[in-house]
């Protein structure tokens, strides 16, 4: 049977799938990313992997992986099949797509970003299936976009497009790691959620999670907290609806979770702001953390469609 391998590095663990043409998962793995042995560690573990799941391909359908699609965080050049920068893991400029083909007896390799490789997913077989331009905005640690055009993803001249994070709502706010002051991650990720309740609950352990629950349960300390997170995120989320007009808007990641408690404030935080723009359809992922290894079969698959015949 045809299959490809799809890999999805994150920062803490890798999930990976062989993948038939149709999209069906023939086989799921998991396996710590394991950062704490350093970057060249990290990269060998990838390929130990990705080497794996060719022999487990092989020996199950009879025939190797016809391609491999591989999903990593930070600063990506796709084009050139290079992992170019990721402070979570440590490594700078890894030709990860050559290192990938050696291992892998030359099959051909296709490298993406994690967020425009999840939201590649979300839009053909996801919550943004139909939609020919949506926005794919994932709020976990921290915030990051995808924007869809026609069933592709736009990378932008230099593969930074749909950083969506780094719009300054609240200018001269929280300070951000990447220099500015008062972007939108810093107040509206999960991560910035949980930083607030965990100040506001007078408990360090606190997190996003128990935000929302406290929310949920009429705590007015929690909803100051969710409601200004809520109304940062409208102001980038409608900052990008002027530039991009998406028909459908797409949320996920850890705060997404939290459902209504999240999508009621938010729809109605984002129409209360625009004035002329048509409002997109705001609704929540639908793979959850199966999209980036989805995706990352898309793109393998997408490899195979334009290679052309010797």
């Amino acid at each position: 049977m045809k299959h490809v391998i799809a890999l999805d590095v994150g920062g803490t663990g890798m999930k990976a799938a062989l993948v038939a043409a149709d999209g069906t998962l023939l086989h799921e793995a998991r396996r710590a990313t394991g950062r704490e042995r350093g970057p060249e560690a990290v990269v060998e573990t990838i390929q130990d992997f990705a080497a794996e799941l060719l022999a487990t391909g092989r020996e199950r359908f009879g025939e190797p992986a016809s391609a491999a699609g591989v999903a990593v965080p930070g600063i990506v050049d796709a084009e050139n099949g290079i992992a170019v920068y990721a402070a979570n893991l440590g490594w700078r400029d890894v030709p990860m797509r050559e290192l990938l083909g050696r291992r892998l007896g030359g099959i051909p390799v296709a490298l993406g970003h994690d967020v425009r490789t999840g939201g590649l997913a979300e839009g053909r077989i996801g919550a943004g299936r139909g939609a020919d331009r949506f926005l794919f905005v994932p709020l976990g640690t921290g915030i990051a976009g995808a924007i869809g055009i026609a069933g592709r993803i736009e990378a932008g001249a230099h593969g930074y497009a749909g950083e969506i994070g780094h719009i300054v709502v609240r200018p001269g706010g929280p300070s951000c790691g990447c220099g500015q002051y008062g972007c939108l991650e810093t107040l509206a990720s999960a991560s910035a959620v949980s930083r607030a309740w965990a100040a506001a609950s007078g408990d360090p352990d606190a997190d996003a999670a128990d935000c929302a629950k406290a929310v949920e349960s009429g705590d007015a300390r929690a909803r100051e907290v969710w409601l200004g997170a809520v109304g940062a995120l409208a102001d980038g989320l409608v900052t990008a609806i002027t530039l991009l007009d998406p028909r459908t808007l797409i949320i996920g990641g850890g705060l997404a979770e939290a459902g209504e408690t999240l999508f009621t404030p938010l729809r109605t935080a984002v129409e209360e702001r625009v004035t002329f723009q048509r409002l997109p359809h705001i609704v929540p992922a639908a793979l959850g953390d199966t999209a980036g290894c989805l995706g990352a079969g898309l793109l393998a698959w997408d490899l195979l469609a334009t290679e052309v015949p010797a």
